[in-house]
């Protein structure tokens, strides 16, 4: 048996603490108290002020091999101990200085009465703070007590329900549609789970995740191992004609406000399949991408509008001239910077992002697309007599764009013209020494990729009803390089993993925008850390990202000494 790591449990206390000091002050603690997560016993709130003593009690053991039951509790409750500190020194020192709100503001006495349990700075209230914050470092720490092949199902049910916990809109909305009132009453709170279907989602999740570890994943790799190739591809077509009846029967289940949040995700993966042609198979960083943007949904918007500024053409007449418009303008960016790598290509395309916006705004185009005042009376795209107005209407629309959108990038990326993206992102010196065109294939990854936002565009003027030059500032461009990236290059389906986590997520916590940048933030740093690669990386990146590891893995080097290639 090892001895205690005392550096290591006070450091990982001190940082834990830091982190429940800061989502204090700065008033996440109790903005989020008001979201139940269980109804009537815990809230979003009293998760942010608990879950680093638990997590710090886990990692004070997370690094040793072998330890003894009393040190591996002891270090847990050290650690727990050591986070409650800042906090009651905060209550202490907001008791003694009630003037301290001049200086935080959000140091309020709701947020005191949550720390202290509604005791105040009184022996009780802080003999409570200590004991739950100890107590959970306990828990974190015993959870490696637990047997192995109980330990990670464990964790993965704790997950599971926590995360059905928090986005709980999703089932409620879902339950509201098939269920009756009765049953959802008993399942569901307006905001959170009740007590009795929170233990139900956490048995359900325990039992799949023990048996997915005891028998369902050496099931699957068999099945894997022993099929034909024939066997395969049935089963891929299988698979991929069930999730398309899924996709097609989803608004009916989800509901007007889920089917809108869908509609938004995807047209964020539309221009997200778009960019990873640019940055994930051709490795162009382009930081201009909201232009192609912005171009295809004011060339539609100038195309169908029935107002002073439009021509009152048909939606299925605008959206191919509006991706015709966006491609050439693929190709003019692309001329001037076909010499231009890294750093000088960003800043290249980012300025032609802001020439973009910048014309929007003039009041030299006004009267050609209206300035600031945009353009409004957009056309929908009609079958017949029948128009698509409702969000569950466009969100046909957009599966149909994002669909056509994964099979020609698809197609590309497993064709020639893929594999020459391939080798100029890793070398373009190399790329053109054994006889690839540059020219053309840089020109060819611009415009391709720009049409895909071109008809992004398109379909969100038409579905919003107008175009105004605050829906495509320099973020839009942020927010989809950013779902590349976290997602991983040149993946496909890390497109789609990408705009659910940075697009669809904070739609369902619209209630907490204040603090939306901030937690979009720090989920892109803790990527970056933990997930270099990406949620859902191609098996190049994947390899490229690990190649050191997997080196020092075969000269028995420790895996945390070497350092991940980026």
């Amino acid at each position: 048996m090892t001895g205690m790591n005392w550096r290591h449990v006070i450091r990982t206390g001190l940082l834990m603490s830091l982190i429940v000091l800061l989502v204090s002050i700065i008033g996440m603690v109790e903005t989020f108290d008001e979201r139940d997560l269980v109804v009537g016993y815990l809230t979003l709130g009293q998760l942010l002020l608990f879950a680093p003593a638990l997590f710090g009690g886990y990692r004070t053991v997370a690094r040793e091999a072998r330890r003894s039951p009393v040190s591996t509790l002891l270090g847990g409750l050290v650690a727990g101990l050591i986070v409650a500190v800042p906090l009651i020194l905060l209550v202490l020192l907001a008791s003694a200085w009630p003037g301290i709100r001049t200086y935080f503001p959000n140091i309020s006495p709701a947020l005191l009465d949550i720390l202290s349990n509604g005791q105040g700075a009184t022996t009780t209230g802080i003999g409570l703070l200590l004991l739950e914050m100890g107590l959970l470092g306990l828990i974190g720490a015993a959870i490696h007590l637990v047997p192995g092949a109980l330990r990670r199902p464990l964790l993965t049910a704790l997950l599971i329900t926590s995360a059905v916990a928090l986005f709980s809109d999703v089932p409620l909305n879902i339950a509201n549609e098939l269920l009756d009132r009765s049953i959802v009453r008993i399942l569901f709170g307006t905001k959170g789970l009740t007590l009795a279907a929170a233990v139900g989602a956490f048995v359900i999740s325990l039992l799949l995740a023990f048996w997915w570890d005891r028998s369902g994943r050496a099931a699957l790799n068999r099945r894997q191992a022993t099929q034909s190739p024939t066997q395969a591809a049935r089963n891929r077509r299988i698979a991929t004609l069930a999730l398309l009846v899924v996709l097609l029967i989803l608004p009916r289940i989800l509901g007007i406000f889920l089917t809108n949040v869908l509609d938004q995700v995807g047209i964020f993966i539309l221009m997200a399949l778009g960019l990873n042609i640019v940055v994930g198979f051709a490795g162009l960083l382009d930081l201009g991408y909201v232009a192609f943007f912005a171009i295809g949904a004011y060339t539609t918007a100038l195309l169908t509008s029935t107002g002073d500024l439009g021509l009152g053409m048909s939606f299925w007449v605008a959206a191919p001239i509006s991706v015709a418009a966006a491609t050439l303008a693929g190709i003019i960016l692309g001329i001037p910077v076909l010499r231009l790598r890294g750093d000088y290509l960003a800043i290249v395309t980012l300025g032609f992002g802001e020439i973009i916006r910048v014309l929007v705004r003039s009041d030299l185009l006004k009267p050609v697309i209206g300035g600031a005042q945009g353009i409004l009376n957009i056309g929908r795209p009609s079958l017949g007599s029948f128009e698509l107005v409702t969000p569950q209407q466009f969100y046909y629309l957009i599966l149909l764009g994002c669909i056509l959108a994964w099979y020609i990038a698809s197609r590309l990326r497993d064709g020639r013209i893929g594999r020459r993206w391939m080798a100029m992102r890793e070398d373009e010196d190399v790329a053109e020494a054994v006889g690839i065109n540059l020219t053309s294939t840089k020109l060819l990854a611009f415009s391709i990729g720009a049409s895909f936002a071109g008809l992004a565009g398109s379909i969100f003027a038409s579905r919003i009803g107008s175009a105004f030059p605050n829906s495509f500032e320099l973020l839009i461009s942020i927010n989809v390089l950013a779902i590349v990236i976290v997602g991983g290059l040149g993946s496909l389906p890390g497109v789609v993993v990408g705009a659910f986590v940075l697009v669809g997520l904070p739609e369902l916590l619209r209630e907490f925008a204040e603090y939306r940048l901030l937690m979009y933030g720090i989920l892109l740093i803790v990527m970056m850390l933990v997930r270099p690669e990406g949620l859902w990386p191609s098996a190049v990146t994947r390899r490229e990202m690990h190649a050191a590891e997997e080196e020092a893995a075969r000269e028995g080097i420790h895996p945390e000494e070497v350092q991940p290639i980026t």
